[in-house]
């Protein structure tokens, strides 16, 4: 699946309308974020049931600003509208996709029980 450039105007649709999302916030002048590029697209075919998106941080400063990124590249990976996973730096193809196989391997059951018995303290 080919990387979906994600702004301001569609990023809340973007993450409640899929059950997975990883966000890779990047820019133009970045080094390794122009590394982590291929890479990033590359897992990104081996995976239909996820969206990958790609938020350019000087264009959307506002969200980079929200998810408080301080280094690029940053991922951070969306399950149900969840963050489980914020990390900056580079990873290579295996260490993405072994991340991207703990999350879907997370009961989601247990993590929104989990939000819930935290909000009502």
């Amino acid at each position: 699946m080919a990387t979906l450039d994600i702004t301001a105007a569609n990023f809340e649709e973007t993450i409640e309308k899929n059950d997975i999302v990883i966000v890779d916030f990047w820019a133009e002048w970045c080094g390794p974020c122009k590394s982590f590029s291929p890479i990033y697209d590359e897992v990104s075919e081996k995976y239909e049931d996820i969206v990958f998106g790609k938020i350019d941080t000087e264009a959307e400063q506002e969200l980079a600003g929200h998810f408080q990124i301080r280094s690029i590249p940053t991922l951070m990976i969306f399950r149900e509208q969840v963050v489980l996973f914020s990390q900056p730096g580079m990873l290579n193809a295996a260490q993405l996709e072994d991340v991207i196989n703990k999350v879907k391997d997370i009961d989601m059951d247990k993590v929104h029980s989990e939000i819930a018995n935290q909000e009502s303290e």
